[in-house]
């Protein structure tokens, strides 16, 4: 298996036949056309809002997602380039399973999420984040909270626990990011971005890209996460990667050269209008440039797994992903480990029922939630 696969970035492993995983709720007969329409996010989650935190440069202001009002707080971290939308499927399960609360957050640079620095995607500067949020939305006495991180956000979670910015912290689960793997992965990251399109001509067509891909398995996933991910373009048509998608097939006349200028100007003109037409959309975040955070991420971050103290369970899309050390540990009895067999990286969405299944029975063997009432496990 390619290691590139192993990063919070990256696509999943290559599709199964026709891009869906096994057992798929959306699996199609032989002719039927498949539904890439966008899902609003008010169809998991109960209240969308904006938090403001105060930082030295001025006011931040984070996008969250939330569900519940009793419970303890499963506050949830996306991967790069992903939104806290890619954790909507999840959060309807998991909230049917056990009595809790859930908050699902837009990290800097990503989203829906505006930040006066948003070039800076530190480890530390994330984790401090979490903090702030956590802080602003509930002052000085928190309830209970369970960090839950896929990919980046996993390792974001990790350095959010261990430098102890959430006090009220019930446990830490991590979804399938490993320190050894991930750092294999690193020399190969870009060579992955640039394979991917650069452009989508709308979000449905960007919808049916990620699911044919392999990068989200699970339709209905796609359908409401995949707005995260991409906005509507605002460069100028002159941007080459935005012209290509959408100008091909332009019949080049023979023409003097004021003829040339003003037809010039005139095709500029209607690749303007066309480009406004085709809504043409492209990455939210531009993950190439983000490349000196990377080793900053993972580098150590098995070590820091270990060492905290609250329970801790690692969900992993295959057993190939464990290193050494986590190895050992596991041996060791220092955390839960479940592997889901047949999902991508994105595990979470891919199979968010399994997910869920997962974590309801850790917290509740925790005793930190209880089934709700009439869920038969």
């Amino acid at each position: 298996m390619e290691k590139q696969l192993h990063l919070n970035l990256l696509a999943s492993r290559p599709p199964m036949a026709g891009g869906f995983q096994s057992g798929s709720k959306m699996k199609m007969g032989p002719g039927r056309k498949r539904d890439f329409t966008p899902l609003p996010w008010s169809q998991y989650f109960e209240t969308m809002e904006d938090v403001e935190v105060e930082t030295e440069t001025g006011k931040d202001i984070f996008r969250i997602y939330c569900s519940g009002s009793r419970g303890p707080v499963l506050f949830l971290l996306h991967g790069g380039g992903h939104s806290a939308l890619s954790w909507a499927v999840f959060t309807a399960v998991i909230y049917n399973r056990i009595n809790c609360r859930v908050v699902a957050m837009d990290l800097r640079a990503h989203g829906d999420t505006k930040v006066k620095n948003p070039e800076d995607l530190s480890a530390d500067t994330m984790a401090k984040d979490v903090g702030k949020v956590v802080e602003a939305l509930y002052g000085e006495n928190p309830p209970p909270i369970m960090i839950i991180g896929h990919s980046m956000g996993g390792a974001i979670a990790v350095h959010t626990a261990s430098a102890n910015h959430v006090p009220s912290l019930l446990g830490l689960c991590v979804i399938d990011v490993v320190e050894g793997t991930a750092m294999d992965a690193l020399n190969s990251m870009q060579n992955f971005l640039r394979s991917r399109p650069k452009t989508f001509k709308s979000l449905e067509n960007a919808i049916e890209w990620s699911v044919k891909s392999g990068q989200i398995r699970n339709i209905e996933s796609a359908r409401v996460s995949m707005g995260g991910q991409v906005k509507k373009c605002e460069e100028s048509p002159s941007n080459p990667s935005v012209t290509n998608s959408i100008g091909e097939g332009i019949i080049e006349e023979e023409e003097d050269e004021e003829a040339a200028e003003e037809s010039n100007k005139k095709r500029m003109k209607e690749d303007e209008q066309e480009v406004r037409k085709e809504s043409v959309f492209t990455w939210r975040v531009e993950l190439s440039k983000t490349e000196k955070y990377w080793e900053g991420w993972f580098r150590g971050l098995s070590a820091l797994f270990l060492s905290c103290s609250v329970p801790k369970l690692l969900l992993l899309a295959g057993v190939d992903r464990l290193d050494k050390d986590l190895t050992i540990g596991q041996m060791q009895g220092k955390f839960q480990m479940q592997v889901l067999p047949q999902c991508g990286h994105a595990v979470h969405e891919d199979a968010p029922e399994k997910v869920a299944d997962a974590l309801a029975a850790f917290m509740v063997r925790h005793k930190f939630t209880e089934f709700k009432e009439g869920y038969l496990c």
